[in-house]
């Protein structure tokens, strides 16, 4: 295995310097699901949520939280996005969320991506949680990147 970059000579956290590192076209594309009752789904659908446009509410949080990652994750860079894209589908039981960012730049986007999917579900979970205090997110993951010394990579 090999060293852990966040982890200096000491074994204490620190944040990586990639200042040496060649800037090149980054790109993460995260993904995830929240589940719901029929009833909450097809409010959302017909635009009936007593919150109002919770896909279009939603879409601007994931925006937003792509934005400000490194803010909220302690060892991420600050960074230069210059395109945050978050999408939807219905799916049976529920939404699925696509989120993807890119840069051109000397670290990945994976976290921003990931983090701009989390907040847009917690965002339709906020939304709707008057139709359906259940509702469950799951299966937040990254789908796939491109970009940076390790190159692409793609779920299976």
């Amino acid at each position: 295995m090999s060293r852990l970059t966040h982890l200096n000579e000491s074994g204490a956290a620190h944040m990586v310097d990639v200042g040496g590192k060649a800037e090149t076209q980054r790109m993460a594309r995260a993904g995830g699901v929240i589940r719901m009752s029929e009833g909450a789904l097809a409010a959302i659908r017909a635009g009936d949520a007593p919150k109002g446009d919770v896909l279009g509410t939603a879409r601007i949080a994931g925006i937003m939280a792509a934005k400000k990652t490194a803010e909220l994750i302690p060892l991420c860079h600050p960074l230069a996005l210059t395109s945050v894209e978050v999408t939807f589908d219905y799916i049976d039981g529920g939404v699925a969320v696509t989120a993807t960012a890119s840069l051109t730049g000397k670290t990945g986007v994976e976290m921003e991506a990931m983090t701009a999917a989390s907040v847009a579900l917690l965002t339709v979970y906020d939304m709707a949680k008057a139709l359906d205090k259940g509702m469950v997110i799951e299966s937040v993951r990254l789908l796939a990147k491109s970009g940076g010394k390790s190159g692409d990579w793609v779920a299976e």
